[in-house]
C-alpha cells in the first residue's frame, strides 16, 4: 500500500517537473523566436493594423476691395490728429474671427501720412486701415492691383517696410515688393495641418509702369511668370490661392479675358482664384474643381451707386484626408453672401455691414436688394450656396 502510494507520488513529481521543463522551454522558444523576427513580426502587425485616417480642416473667408477715397480716411481721423478704423470694421470682427483665413484687396496703397494722403485718381492711404483689419482678424492681403504704382517708389518701399513688419502676426501678403529677394520669400503658409500657397497679379496698372529692373514692385500678370510661380510651390503644398486684379469696371458680367485667364490659372492647378477691380459683385463658379470669384465688388468706398455699395462676403472650407499613404484635398461648402457699405449723409460713419445685420433704416427695401444682388452670385452655378451666413 505504502509502495503504490510512494510510486504514485514520484510519478505526479515526475509529470509536474516534466510540465514545469515543458513551458519554460516553450517560452524560452517563444522568447527566441520574436527575438530573431521582431522585423517580420512587425510588419505581419503592421498589415493587420486598420489604416490610420486624420482629417484636417482650414476655413476661409474672403472680401472685396478696401478703397480709401478721402471721405473714408478722414473718417478714421481722431482728435489729436491720429487715425484709427477699428470702428469701421466693427461688424465684420465678429464674423471673421470665426474664420482662420481672412482675405481682403489692399486697393489703395498703405504709403503712410508722411508722403501725403490721397484720394483718386492717385491714391495713398494711412497705415492705420492696416492696423484695423489685422486687429479685426485678416491675414491674407492683395496688394497688385492698378493703384500699386500710384504714389511711385516711395509708396512701394513704404507699404513693403509696413507689410514686413506684420509678419510676426502671422499677416501674409502678395503682389508688391521692395525688391527681388522680397519677391522670391515663401508665400507657403500652413494652418491646421493644411499648407497654402498665396499669390497674387494685376492685369493693368493704369499705364504707370515700374522702373526698369523693378519690375518686382507690382506683379503684372503673364502666363509664362505665373505658370513659373505656381511650379515653385505646386508640390509643397496642398492648395494654392492666387488673387487676381482683372476685368472691367462696373459690370456683373466677366469678360472674356477672365475666363481665359481663370482657365489656365485652373489648368495650372490653382485651387481658388480670388477677383477684384470690377468694384461691382459678378458670379463665383467653378472651372473643374477650381473655385473661381470673379469679383468681390467693394468692401468700403465713398462709392455713391448701390452697386457700388454691395459687395461680397465668400467662404469655403478646405477638408485634407490622410489614409493609407494617400492624401486627398477637396474645398466644399463655397457660399457667397452680401455686404453693403453704409455711411451717412454727411459722408461719415463708414461701416461695411453684412446684409443680415441690415434694416430698413440702415438700408431701404434691403430685402429687395438682397433677392436682386444675390441671384447673380450662383447664376452660372447652382453649387454656390448663398445667404447662408448669419449673426
Amino acid at each position: 500500500m505504502k509502495k503504490n502510494k510512494l510510486k504514485k507520488n514520484i510519478f505526479t513529481f515526475f509529470i509536474i517537473i516534466f510540465g514545469i521543463f515543458f513551458v519554460i522551454c516553450f517560452f524560452f522558444f517563444v522568447a527566441e523566436f520574436t527575438g530573431l523576427n521582431k522585423k517580420e513580426i512587425k510588419e505581419i502587425i503592421k498589415k493587420e493594423e486598420k489604416p490610420k485616417k486624420e482629417e484636417y480642416k482650414l476655413s476661409m473667408l474672403m472680401v472685396g476691395d478696401a478703397l480709401y477715397h478721402t471721405m473714408v480716411y478722414n473718417d478714421g481721423k481722431q482728435s489729436d490728429g491720429s487715425y484709427n478704423y477699428d470702428k469701421q470694421l466693427s461688424y465684420l470682427k465678429p464674423l471673421v474671427s470665426k474664420y482662420d483665413l481672412a482675405y481682403y484687396n489692399q486697393e489703395t496703397i498703405l504709403g503712410g501720412k508722411e508722403i501725403g494722403l490721397s484720394s483718386y485718381p492717385t491714391f495713398n492711404s494711412p497705415q492705420e486701415v492696416g492696423d484695423a483689419f489685422i486687429k479685426a482678424g485678416f491675414n491674407l492681403v492683395s496688394l497688385a492691383n492698378n493703384h500699386t504704382l500710384d504714389k511711385g517708389s516711395k509708396g512701394v518701399l513704404n507699404s513693403a517696410i509696413y507689410w514686413r513688419g506684420k509678419q510676426k502676426d502671422g499677416v501674409m501678403t502678395a503682389g508688391s515688393y521692395d525688391s527681388i529677394d522680397d519677391r522670391n520669400r515663401s508665400h507657403i503658409g500652413e494652418k491646421n495641418g493644411i499648407k497654402y500657397a498665396f499669390l497674387a497679379y494685376t492685369t493693368t496698372t493704369n499705364g504707370i509702369k515700374a522702373p526698369t529692373g523693378k519690375e518686382y514692385y507690382v506683379n503684372v500678370y503673364d502666363e509664362e511668370t505665373v505658370a513659373a510661380d505656381i511650379a515653385k510651390v505646386k508640390d509643397s503644398v496642398d492648395v494654392i490661392f492666387v488673387s487676381m486684379h482683372w476685368g472691367v469696371e462696373y459690370t456683373h458680367t466677366p469678360t472674356d479675358e477672365q475666363r481665359e485667364i481663370a482657365q489656365f490659372l485652373a489648368d495650372q492647378g490653382v485651387d481658388v482664384v480670388i477677383g477684384s477691380h470690377p468694384h461691382v459683385i459678378q458670379p463665383i463658379e467653378h472651372i473643374g474643381d477650381t473655385v473661381v470669384i470673379y469679383s468681390l465688388g467693394n468692401l468700403i468706398s465713398s462709392q455713391r451707386e448701390i452697386e457700388k455699395r454691395v459687395g461680397l462676403i465668400s467662404t469655403l472650407e478646405i477638408k485634407k484626408v490622410v489614409e493609407d499613404g494617400n492624401t486627398t484635398v477637396t474645398i466644399d461648402n463655397v457660399t457667397g453672401d452680401l455686404v453693403y457699405t453704409y455711411y451717412t449723409s454727411s459722408l461719415k460713419n463708414f461701416k461695411p455691414i453684412p446684409f443680415y445685420d441690415l434694416d430698413n433704416s440702415l438700408l431701404p427695401n434691403h430685402e429687395t436688394i438682397k433677392q436682386k444682388y444675390e441671384a447673380i452670385i450662383n447664376q452660372n452655378d447652382s453649387s454656390i450656396i448663398v445667404g447662408s451666413l448669419s449673426a
